[in-house]
């Protein structure tokens, strides 16, 4: 008898967490699996952050903190928004929460009407529609595919604004895609944005610090946007710190407002020691963020090359995170004998069961053509997955 709420029946489980699940299962019985399927930095926090977390444990950082975050953290954010950014932001319009995913959750949690419609441009990152659906509002999805740089244009935008329009989600650069939107682009979407004063920009900059291109640019350096744009960051990625659990949100001071009254019903402020340590990556020296970009750029380019090399594949040059997407629709209806291959879900399981290198199907992002390989891994992992995934591939008739 299920008496779980409609609420709950109605989320799916994450396909990213899954997949790294089941390559897990297949390590736990000594087979050699490579997990390009995870979406986190390979490398270890950097000692600097480390240090002023074990400070904060001898200093008995061990109490709750203020819902949205010590005040240091939010003053060291403030401090990073205007010297990375050009924003000027007050410590009130910060609020720390467990990670960004939260951070996102919490914003579209406090803005969502049942019935309200939210924008999501696609591919898009697993989790989006599934909070949208927590909320009881209704995703509206514009696809953008690899052929226009999994980017969407403002006339598609226009296209999808309603009256029921609340938000719009932006994940730039992007999860799953790596495409990171220019300044120029950014300005087309920003001109359709400012006809519409009821739309809210949830602007996703998680991965702001792994781009290729130079500069990031935000939707919140539009002065027209700037009342109605949130910005949702952590540390997670630039500073290698996932598992810490710290993401921020800064807004205007009314969305704060109600998202601090959300988080002190249900989490209350994120952890003490990890915010004291986060407080030490924005404040603390940022050559490691530079180590480790360069680093991920060097894996873009080895497995953009090597992807190229593989027949069936159609792959772009992404321009920031640490993802490749290509398409593989060409596989499809395609057999070994033992495995048919339908869809991409399909493949990324024969990839898995029969080459050992674990990716993520597309649907899970709203690109079913495609699958999403993280490049978060050695250069000689890199190497040795596209080989085999070469050779898994050529056994399909």
């Amino acid at each position: 008898m299920n008496q779980l709420s409609d609420r709950l029946n109605s989320l799916s489980p994450s396909e990213t967490l899954a997949m790294s699940q089941k390559s897990n299962e297949l390590k736990a019985q000594g087979i050699d699996v490579i997990n390009l399927s995870v979406g986190e930095p390979d490398f270890n926090t950097p000692d600097h952050i480390k240090e002023a977390a074990k400070k904060a444990i001898d200093e008995n950082y061990s109490r709750y903190s203020p819902v949205p975050g010590y005040p240091g953290l939010r003053d060291a954010i403030v401090a990073k928004l205007k010297k990375e950014n050009g924003l000027t932001y007050t410590v009130n319009q910060i609020s720390c929460a467990n990670g960004a995913k939260q951070s996102v959750c919490n914003v579209v949690l406090a803005l969502v009407n049942p019935g309200d419609e939210v924008i999501i441009p696609a591919p898009y990152w697993v989790s989006y529609p599934e909070m949208v659906k927590l909320a009881e509002g209704k995703s509206v999805i514009i696809p953008a595919g690899i052929e226009q740089d999994f980017k969407i244009t403002p006339a598609q935008l226009e296209a999808a604004i309603t009256p029921k329009t609340k938000a719009i989600i932006l994940c730039s650069p992007s999860n799953p895609t790596g495409s990171v939107y220019s300044k120029e682009e950014l300005a087309g979407l920003a001109a359709v944005l400012a006809k519409h004063p009821q739309v809210i920009v949830i602007a996703d900059e998680i991965y702001e610090h792994i781009n290729y291109i130079g500069k990031h640019e935000s939707m919140a350096r539009f002065p027209e946007l700037f009342d109605r744009v949130v910005i949702v960051n952590g540390v997670s990625k630039a500073y290698a710190m996932t598992g810490w659990r710290i993401g921020f949100i800064a807004g205007p001071q009314w969305v704060v407002s109600a998202v601090n009254k959300l988080q002190g019903q249900y989490t209350s402020g994120p952890c003490s020691v990890s915010q004291k340590a986060a407080e030490a990556a924005y404040l603390g020296s940022q050559e490691p963020v530079a180590q480790m970009r360069e680093a991920f750029q060097r894996r873009r380019d080895l497995i953009v090359k090597l992807a190229k090399e593989v027949p069936g594949f159609e792959v772009n040059v992404p321009e920031g995170a640490f993802y490749l997407f290509p398409k593989c629709d060409y596989y499809f209806g395609k057999s070994n004998g033992a495995h048919k291959i339908e869809n991409a879900a399909d493949l990324a399981m024969y990839l898995l069961e029969v080459g050992h290198v674990a990716c993520v199907g597309g649907a899970a992002f709203g690109a079913p053509e495609c699958i999403r390989m993280s490049y978060a891994t050695s250069d000689e992992n890199i190497v040795e997955a596209v080989r085999r995934i070469k050779e898994a591939l050529a056994l399909l008739k």
